[in-house]
């Protein structure tokens, strides 16, 4: 009788939606930091680096109570939002293209367009649950949102890659 390994059904490592959805919780949990957001707000908007890590800390959150409550409500709730709907992105999006498709560009691409759906979402959700909903103000945040995507989906579509499909 051979020694041999038992066959893996789930690998060693996560799928790729996994960590994908683990990498949008760190982001939102790091950069969205009130610590964070503090310390990106020193840096100078007008040169690329300083804009860049003021864009991350766009899914900020907080627990202090300064300010109107509904801002404090939108503020977090587009922070969860934002983790739940990546999560469920991340899971649907890739789904039948990684099946069809060999390769890393594909799991690359589906996370970052699932960050992007997830985040231009959220904020719009977020803007109709706030304290004065209006469909201008939802719209120019969804389009906030997925600026934000855009610009910050790669660091998802990166960590998608360590998972298998």
């Amino acid at each position: 009788m051979a020694l041999t390994n038992p066959p893996r059904t789930g690998g060693r490592y996560g799928t790729a939606a996994g960590t994908g959805a683990l990498a949008a919780l760190l982001l939102v949990a790091v950069c969205g930091s009130p610590a964070y957001v503090g310390w990106a707000a020193g840096t100078d908007p007008n040169s690329a680096g300083g804009w860049y890590l003021q864009l991350l800390s766009w899914p900020a959150w907080r627990f202090d109570g300064d300010g109107a409550t509904g801002g404090l409500l939108v503020a977090n709730l587009r922070a969860v939002l934002l983790v739940i709907l990546a999560a469920l992105f991340l899971y649907l999006l890739p789904t039948s293209q990684v099946a069809r498709v060999q390769g890393s560009g594909t799991q690359f691409f589906s996370g970052w367009a699932a960050y992007v759906l997830a985040s231009g979402f959220a904020s719009l959700i977020a803007a109709f649950l706030g304290p004065e909903p209006a469909l201008l103000a939802a719209i120019q945040a969804g389009g906030a949102g997925a600026t934000y995507g855009f610009l910050s989906g790669w660091i998802i579509g990166t960590a998608s890659l360590g998972g298998r499909a």
